[in-house]
């Protein structure tokens, strides 16, 4: 008999019913690793991940039962090494198995845009970033579908996180681009949504901190929430969290950090995000219940010492434009004074008592005095590395926008009031504007996201 009918005789009989079997099951414990915890308390988080690698211990003996080379004939045999890979593929650890059978899955169908978009995400496990966007690209060519263009828009991010400034900020764009282009794909998919807003998160940071940005990012973290699949990751709690922070929206902040570890008990990250922010809470309500600890005397003579003249522009007579309103004329205001919110036609004058320092310097905060001795912190963003104000300095702030942040749980208790400023220029320092040279050019920050 010859070699070939030899190889006929080991075919598995209803190779397509056996395929589809496998496929069906394989589909299953995807489903039963992204809907974890719709259908599972969050009590067994730290049981999830035993939980899916027994499943999938049983279905890789399913796979491994089958000779590919022998029994899968060559039209079935790219689709039968894409299953299998996935199947390898499913945990957060690289295995070289999955990178074996699905690169000879593309070998065999280059057509197969799955098998790409699987091996770009082995290739990235592994932190071989050349070869995982080359597989994302090489799905591309064949079809623009939305995991690739997410793919690729994470993968632009993390390349050029280091990258000179103009360098980065085409990038940056060109991320928000791709991940767009994924959610008008499927805008049902959350995790495109999700993907979306940690583009916009990147752009926060390494772009220019626009409010405008960090809300197209809370729309897309919004999308994302209603995706049960989306919803169970806990990068997006983490990255949402983050977001929330520079929105200054603490208590909500410290929630979804929270949450995130709930989902993901071995993950230190949010843990250390939570620390770190009670700890600059706790120092801005203790620098301003202390008054920056300056002794009554000296306190005294810095509220009386404030010359009027640290108005310089902003003083009385001088018309101003704000946006779409011109001619305005400013009118001093004490700090009591203020109300919660936006102080049209106001503009304060304070001395700088002190400054709480923060890991990324974002926003640059500190703390106030009038010529009452009232205090408040002041949260300052775009301002450059190694600018800023020291003690002493007379900060005059017109329009001011006033935040009153209260909250109290097991953790952590604060209660003060905060004067936000999206563009330092607008600042006067010692009676002078805050040079351009002063606006940062880039920050960065670094997100978890799931492959």
């Amino acid at each position: 008999m010859s070699r070939e009918s030899d190889e006929e005789t080991d075919l598995l009989e209803n190779v397509p019913e056996v395929i589809d079997s496998l496929s069906k099951e394989l589909q299953e414990l995807y489903l039963f690793r992204d809907m974890f915890f719709e259908n599972h308390p969050i009590e067994l988080a730290t049981d999830k991940n035993k939980l899916v690698e027994e499943k999938q211990k049983v279905l890789i003996e399913k796979f491994e039962t089958i000779n590919d080379d022998k029994q899968i004939p060559n039209s079935e045999r790219a689709r039968f090494l894409y299953l299998k890979g996935r199947c390898y593929n499913i945990g957060s650890e690289y295995n070289p198995l999955a990178t074996q059978c699905l690169s000879k899955a593309v070998k065999l169908d280059p057509h197969l845009v799955n098998a790409w978009n699987e091996l770009g995400e082995s290739y990235w496990k592994n932190m071989n970033i050349k070869e995982a966007k080359s597989s994302f690209e090489g799905a591309i060519k064949h079809d623009r579908n939305r995991l690739s263009l997410r793919s690729l828009s994470i993968l632009l991010r993390q390349e050029n996180a280091g990258a000179d400034p103009k360098e980065a900020t085409a990038a940056i764009a060109k991320s928000v681009d791709l991940a767009k282009e994924a959610v008008a794909l499927d805008t049902k998919d959350g995790v495109s949504w999700s993907v979306l807003g940690n583009a916009y998160l990147c752009q926060f940071f390494m772009v220019s901190q626009d409010p405008a940005v960090l809300q197209s990012c809370m729309r897309a973290y919004k999308q994302a929430f209603s995706d049960p699949i989306a919803k169970g990751q806990p990068d997006l709690y983490y990255n949402k969290g983050i977001a929330l922070k520079y929105e200054e929206q603490y208590a909500e902040a410290l929630d979804n950090f929270e949450y995130s570890c709930r989902l993901d008990p071995v993950w230190e990250t949010p843990r250390r995000e939570i620390s770190k922010l009670i700890q600059y809470l706790t120092s801005v309500c203790e620098l301003i219940r202390t008054k920056g600890k300056i002794k009554v005397k000296k306190l005294t003579q810095m509220a009386k010492g404030m010359d009027k003249k640290m108005l310089g522009i902003y003083g009385p007579g001088i018309f101003h434009t704000f946006g779409s309103r011109r001619n305005v004329l400013l009118e001093y205001a004490t700090l009591a004074s203020l109300q919660v919110g936006s102080n049209e036609g106001k503009v304060v004058l304070a001395k700088v008592i002190g400054s709480v320092h923060t890991e990324t310097a974002v926003p640059f905060t500190f703390v106030v005095v009038d010529e009452n001795k009232d205090c408040v912190a002041v949260t300052v963003y775009n301002w450059a590395d190694g600018r800023g104000a020291i003690i002493g300095d007379c900060v005059c702030i017109p329009e001011p926008t006033v935040l009153h942040h209260q909250h109290e749980s097991d953790t952590v208790k604060f209660d003060f009031k905060v004067i936000r400023v999206n563009n330092p220029m607008h600042l006067l320092m010692n009676g002078k504007r805050v040079g351009r040279n002063q606006f940062a050019s880039a920050r960065v920050t670094s997100t978890y996201e799931v492959y």
